[in-house]
């Protein structure tokens, strides 16, 4: 059929007035996704003001990512557009994760300067399965707490519950904290110094002592030492003394000394910040001065 009527508009004519190429047109009614009304008598395309529609659902549809063979279904009425954009969300996400643990371990890379190895490394464990993640979970709570039955429950339970695992949608941030807080569980150094850390609180804990006491401990000793250090309260001082020993009683000084040291670890107090950057909140506040005061005042009880 011929027909170049004043309605049909050449390729060229539906190019400016779509702001495509003909090239891209030409493409798409080639792949069966636009089709000419009708030919003018030199053979060219022609196309009609439902053309002008149908390029401009083509278009947007590409636009959002849709292939071809996707774009072809809709327009013929096979597929309803809700499934293919549900189907094209899912994809989407896919690929946004993706793009993020990329920019999370390169990112980690240029910090850290690492090594071809290291970054190999923080790639595998960035790309980890949910059961892979778990299972390093699992494995750092039993190197680090099993068997310990007799320390705090209330302790073993905040650890396994504070322990996250990377969530279905993490940002950036919360991939390169992941990656930080992996390497940490894994490594051996940490998992032992962990261990000694709840064996010091199994050690000594009779059974009349309630669950919790010792988190409720660390709290008062926080509270008593920020309350010196507002009066001014020098550790090497009487009052000081006085302070540790509402705190302590009769406990052995010395031994509270080498527990408190060893639970002043950078690498606990990074294990901390990461657990809250994973669960995408800020870090809490360290009680540094607050420790660092008790230690000297203890420090300062031996040394007399």
């Amino acid at each position: 059929m011929t027909d170049d009527g004043p309605q049909r508009l050449t390729i060229g004519q539906l190019a400016r007035r779509t702001g495509l190429t003909v090239r891209t047109i030409r493409y798409w009614s080639d792949e069966g996704v636009l089709y000419p009304v009708a030919r003018s008598d030199g053979g060219y395309r022609l196309y009609d003001a439902e053309s002008v529609a149908r390029l401009e659902l083509i278009r947007t549809l590409r636009e959002l990512g849709l292939g071809l063979d996707d774009v072809r279904h809709v327009l013929a009425g096979e597929r309803d557009i809700a499934s293919v954009a549900a189907a094209h969300v899912r994809a989407l996400d896919a690929r946004m994760r993706t793009l993020r643990l990329n920019r999370a371990v390169l990112s980690t890379v240029a910090k850290r300067n690492s090594t071809t190895e290291e970054m190999a490394l923080m790639n595998r464990l960035a790309r980890l399965s949910a059961a892979e993640r778990k299972q390093i979970i699992d494995d750092f709570m039993e190197e680090t707490s099993g068997g310990l039955d007799a320390a705090d429950p209330d302790i073993r339970n905040r650890m396994r519950v504070m322990v996250p695992d990377l969530p279905d949608d993490p940002s950036s941030a919360q991939v390169d904290a992941w990656v930080e807080l992996a390497e940490l569980m894994r490594d051996a150094g940490f998992r032992a110094h962990m261990r000694r850390m709840i064996e010091f609180n199994s050690a000594d804990r009779g059974p009349d002592v309630a669950p919790g006491s010792s988190l409720w401990f660390m709290s008062r000793l926080v509270q008593l030492a920020s309350e010196a250090l507002e009066r001014g309260v020098a550790p090497a001082s009487d009052e000081a003394d006085e302070v540790l020993r509402g705190l302590l009683g009769d406990a052995d000084r010395a031994e509270v000394l080498h527990r408190l040291e060893d639970g002043a670890n950078n690498d606990v107090a990074r294990f901390r910040d990461l657990v809250s950057l994973v669960r995408g909140l800020e870090p809490t506040r360290r009680p540094d001065e607050e420790f660092t005061w008790v230690l000297a005042a203890l420090r300062a009880r031996l040394a007399g």
